[in-house]
């Protein structure tokens, strides 16, 4: 049984039959032919909110030809302590896959490890996989082959995001660099990396310099915001402005997987002169995630 959890748990070559089939089904999206999942429901099993991500697989799935259901936690006995394990056991029987997008993610382990159904992760506090498949695919889709890119990230370098991209460095060779504030380094045990092509800093301006791709994402995360006004503060070094982005390599992308604060992260003049790219972006999501289903249930 596939699941898609975290792209640490996928060989290279796995990765890129989901990204070529994610440029073919943005291609061919209008002919609306291919139906691996007709026949089948699937849950959408949601703690946080959402709007990219629940309307990306909403209508990658019916667009694959399948069902869904939405459950957020409120519609469920998830919602007055019953243990995920239960619930797994329950919609395994019911549905022929289920996308989770929640905080702990042990729940989503539990959830396929129980289920014995096709299991994505939509999101958890650990790792973002689905965005990360999006967002190479946009970068392949405008810069082309990405072992020789440098990805430089900004920001919160132990969120979700910045994790998972680790995860994609280690597997494609790319130059990743993290630029963050110490205090928001990423985990030692995620960042050991053999290949020596990741780097931390919290010099923002040498990790810009001549980046192919620079990348940001929100300072207070759900479920952080008793934290925002002390990572507001620490952070406040790390904004991406006209100024930074003029370090980067001429024709460089920013990057940002949404929703954006304006004033933050990035400045409004940034983001709207890179809206092209950031909503091509989001746009991919739809591509990408509909790549993933149709690679669970080959």
């Amino acid at each position: 049984m596939k699941h898609f959890l975290s792209l640490d748990q996928h060989r290279r070559d796995e990765l890129e039959i989901i990204l070529d089939l994610s440029d073919k089904l943005k291609r061919e999206r209008r002919e609306n032919e291919f139906l691996p999942l007709k026949g089948q429901t699937w849950a959408m099993i949601f703690s946080k909110t959402s709007t990219r991500t629940r309307v990306s697989f909403e209508v990658g799935v019916r667009e694959l030809g399948g069902q869904v259901i939405f459950l957020s936690a409120s519609d469920m006995q998830l919602g007055r302590g019953e243990p995920i394990k239960d619930t797994a056991r329950v919609l395994g029987r019911m549905v022929h896959g289920a996308i989770i997008r929640t905080y702990a993610h042990q729940d989503v382990k539990d959830f396929a490890a129980f289920s014995n159904i096709h299991t994505v992760n939509a999101l958890t506090d650990h790792a973002h996989p689905c965005q990360i498949v999006a967002d190479l695919m946009t970068i392949r889709e405008k810069m082309g082959n990405m072992d020789d890119k440098v990805i430089t990230f900004v920001g919160d370098g132990a969120c979700n995001v910045a994790t998972s991209w680790i995860f994609a460095a280690k597997k494609f060779g790319f130059q990743l660099r993290i630029a963050a504030p110490k205090s928001f380094s990423p985990d030692p045990l995620i960042l050991q990396n053999e290949n020596h092509n990741i780097i931390v800093t919290d010099d923002i301006k040498a990790a810009v310099a001549d980046a192919d791709v620079v990348y940001t994402d929100v300072w207070v995360s759900m479920g952080k915001e008793e934290e925002s006004l002390n990572r507001q503060e620490l952070l406040s070094g790390f904004q991406i402005d006209m100024s930074l982005m003029k370090l980067a390599k001429p024709g460089a992308l920013l990057m940002h997987c949404l929703p954006a604060y304006r004033g933050m992260e990035v400045t409004e003049e940034v983001l709207e002169f890179h809206a092209k790219t950031i909503f091509d972006q989001a746009e991919n999501r739809l591509h990408a995630q509909k790549a993933i289903l149709a690679w669970l249930v080959s």
